[in-house]
């Protein structure tokens, strides 16, 4: 039995529909969502089209499901922060920090997946485009939230601070790279707003 062969046998042991999404993830995001054709995800998967529709209707249909379960793990990691430092606001600012710093050193080359999907469905009223939207504006509250019981002065202000920060830092190293984008200085720059809680 070759290498191919194996692989296929190793996938077909996967569940079609898990298969499908994993394929679709990685190349929707290596590609883009627009560039990406059912074929090319079935092929992917080591399935066809008429299982690919049978568990999701359709690109679209399949395209909702990739976005939601990328917001789905986002928010995850959102509530597993907090829940690490229960009742202590300040430890969950750092540790969101520390987070925010594994995940500019670690994104793909492309950036962020979900960010993305925002960019490439934009125009037609996707249904995708919302569920990002919704994220993000879950995101932007929860920001609010914890500065507001990390006792930071003016929370609003400083959540759209620290929003805009990472989203155009995650932009730069998106399009420069490595150490000399101005995006490399994101934690610097964060760990200098979010030092003084009274600041106002």
């Amino acid at each position: 039995m070759n290498e191919k062969s194996i692989s296929r046998s190793a996938k077909s042991a996967v569940p079609p529909r898990k298969r499908i999404m994993s394929a679709a993830r990685d190349l929707f995001y290596r590609l883009g969502i627009r560039a990406v054709g059912v074929d090319a995800i079935a092929e992917a998967a080591a399935t066809n089209k008429m299982t690919l529709y049978r568990h999701f209707g359709s690109k679209d249909v399949l395209i909702e499901a990739y976005v939601q379960e990328l917001a789905d793990e986002a928010d995850a990691r959102w509530e597993a922060i907090i829940a690490a430092h229960p009742d202590d606001a300040r430890a969950q600012v750092k540790a969101w920090l520390d987070h925010v710093e594994q995940v500019v050193n670690c994104s793909g080359e492309r950036g962020c997946a979900l960010a993305n999907a925002a960019v490439d469905l934009r125009g037609p009223d996707h249904p995708a485009v919302h569920i990002v939207d919704a994220y993000k504006m879950r995101k932007r509250a929860r920001l609010i939230d914890l500065f507001a019981r990390a006792g930071y002065e003016n929370p609003e202000v400083l959540a759209d601070e620290v929003f805009l920060l990472f989203e155009g830092a995650r932009l730069s190293l998106q399009c420069y790279g490595g150490p000399e984008g101005p995006g490399a200085r994101l934690m610097m720059m964060l760990r200098r707003l979010l030092s003084d809680p009274s600041r106002p």
